[in-house]
């Protein structure tokens, strides 16, 4: 039985970061449930092989670099003769650290993945989808959207940008027939975890993520997959926003904890 409703959501599916991860997991689903694929990422090699992976359906690869406006372009340019029904925005990266400490191309370069481009992406395809009347939008949100994190501060409110951003977009978008999910996972066991210079236990698959967030997709909201995500949800869920703040950052102090010194990791 297909997860994903072909007529409604296709017949084409847009997914960035398809090279690993998330994005490959919801790649493969999706393929799965029969949906040709545009799948961007900047790894050309790693696209072309997971494309020969999922044949026999039909895959257009789009190597572009999501932080640049031309890499945009280079997507909108390829979408734009294809009748595109779901936008899965799983492209984005993450930094950790003390915020000053941090390098600032870098996060930049993360604010422009995680928030210029999936703004710029969802207005392009969200027109196109009110002019057909159906469609989706999944937007990848975090569990640490909800609350700062100290020494994830500026990845956090990327993630907080995003989590609002497809909340009200929900509202707009309902009344047209436009489903927008956002889905917030906790720690994933993908190579987000290298990049962001985290160490991560307890990790959810990304197969995982793709299903819950495919099977909540009608009707939009938010998901919260994983074990983890929904045990955190829950033990705060009851405190203040500055009680979430402090044990948030806990979480975090551990995940990180590699990247102080020893006598200074020993005290945290």
């Amino acid at each position: 039985m297909n997860r994903v409703d072909v007529k409604r959501y296709g017949p084409w599916a847009l997914v960035t970061g398809a090279s690993d991860g998330i994005g490959q997991a919801f790649a493969r689903e999706l393929a799965a449930d029969g949906l040709k694929l545009v799948l961007v990422a900047r790894r050309r090699q790693a696209l072309e092989q997971l494309a020969r992976e999922l044949a026999p359906a039909e895959v257009l690869v789009v190597d572009a670099d999501l932080s640049t406006d031309a890499g945009v372009r280079a997507v909108e340019a390829a979408i734009a003769p294809l009748d595109v029904g779901l936008f899965v925005a799983s492209a984005g990266f993450g930094t950790s650290g003390e915020f000053l400490q941090n390098d600032l191309a870098a996060e930049l370069s993360m604010l422009d993945v995680n928030c210029r481009a999936v703004v710029a992406l969802t207005h392009t395809l969200g027109r196109r989808l009110v002019r057909r009347g159906r469609g989706g939008l999944v937007l990848l949100s975090s569990l640490v959207a909800f609350q700062g994190v100290r020494r994830a501060a500026h990845y956090a409110a990327t993630k907080a940008w995003v989590q609002s951003f497809a909340e009200g977009l929900a509202l707009e978008l309902q009344p047209v027939g436009i489903d927008v999910l956002s889905v917030a996972p906790g720690p994933i066991a993908s190579g987000f975890a290298a990049r962001a210079n985290m160490s991560m236990s307890m990790s959810a698959t990304p197969a995982t993520v793709a299903r819950a967030s495919l099977d909540a997709l009608p009707g939009g909201g938010t998901v919260r997959p994983g074990l983890l995500s929904k045990l955190l949800e829950w033990s705060l869920m009851f405190l203040p926003r500055w009680g979430r703040v402090r044990a948030m950052s806990q979480v975090m102090a551990g995940m990180t904890k590699h990247q102080l010194p020893a006598a200074t990791a020993a005290k945290s």
